[in-house]
């Protein structure tokens, strides 16, 4: 497999190709602005069939050594098949290979805020439901990202 390419934006990963459709739908959802301020995720897809099947080892392997994004996320055949099409987000930070699956609605806050440090990878991490997929925070009224 090729080395994972350096990207702008963080990187969208995809890793599963069974069902294009599917792929799209993803994609879709993570372009949508979300909240009242209309937020957007900074992104680049990756859609390269090179990467089908790869596993979180196999990436980290793959990712140049000095990588400028702190996670990456990953379209797998997880996020292809099921319904919510719940995402894999992989911390990168030190290679640390600690990861979350996220529904692609919530990618806008995901990547805004770790991208420009606002928040850190763990308290997305800690916010996942007792299934392991974080669908968002609780909606207390005062947050812009949620309404």
């Amino acid at each position: 497999m090729k080395q994972i390419p350096e990207t702008g934006n963080a990187p969208v990963l995809r890793t599963d190709f069974s069902d294009q459709a599917a792929w799209e739908e993803i994609c879709a959802e993570i372009q949508r602005p979300v909240g009242l301020l209309r937020f957007r995720a900074n992104v680049e897809f990756l859609d390269d069939v090179e990467y089908a099947g790869m596993s979180t080892n196999q990436l980290l392997e793959l990712l140049p050594h000095d990588y400028n994004n702190s996670f990456i996320i990953v379209a797998d055949q997880t996020a292809i098949s099921f319904p919510e099409h719940p995402l894999l987000i992989v911390d990168l930070y030190e290679r640390s290979g600690h990861e979350f699956r996220a529904i692609p609605s919530t990618i806008q806050s995901i990547e805004n805020n770790l991208s420009i440090g606002n928040m850190d990878f763990e308290e997305f991490a800690e916010a996942v439901q007792e299934d392991g997929v974080f669908r968002g925070f609780p909606n207390d009224g005062q947050n812009p990202w949620l309404s």
